[in-house]
């Protein structure tokens, strides 16, 4: 998978910072290694983004964190023209995208690398991964060329 690009300087808002909890903690380690991640039952093996203490599907409390390949689609999205928080100000217009993974998990992320007016819905993407601060990696998704 993709090492994480460093995307912000010293002088730049901080981030929104997600809640790392025990739990979460492994997607979040996943992001910081190159890694995207997702808990998979040991008793149905359902997959399940985002991280939970129970499985959805057959309320086990038994999990493994398993790599995905990072590979989706571009379900839908959003452009965002107006800067809510500081960090976000920074970069409007941006796109909040859905993603449908092959897996079948679907999250929410951003498109990196092309411009939002070529968005197009049902484009394939596969996940990069970007660093916010010093301690923040997300996945974020480039459009992948169909040729």
């Amino acid at each position: 998978m993709n090492q994480p690009a460093s995307v912000t300087t010293a002088a730049d808002p901080l981030p929104i910072k997600p809640a790392i909890s025990e739990i979460n903690k492994p997607f979040w380690e996943g992001c910081r290694a190159g890694k995207l991640l997702a808990q998979q039952c040991t008793h149905c093996q359902e997959r399940r983004y985002p991280a939970a203490a129970i499985c959805p599907n057959c309320l086990s409390a038994g999990y493994e964190w398993r790599e995905l390949s990072g590979r989706g689609e571009l379900f839908s999205y959003i452009i965002i023209h107006r800067g809510y928080h500081p960090y976000w100000a920074q970069r409007v217009p941006y796109n909040v995208a859905f993603i449908e993974l092959e897996e079948g998990l679907r999250m929410f992320s951003n498109i990196v690398g092309t411009p939002n007016e070529a968005l197009r819905v049902g484009q394939k993407v596969k996940v990069a991964f970007e660093q916010r601060a010093e301690d923040l990696v997300v996945p974020v998704f480039e459009i992948v060329d169909a040729a």
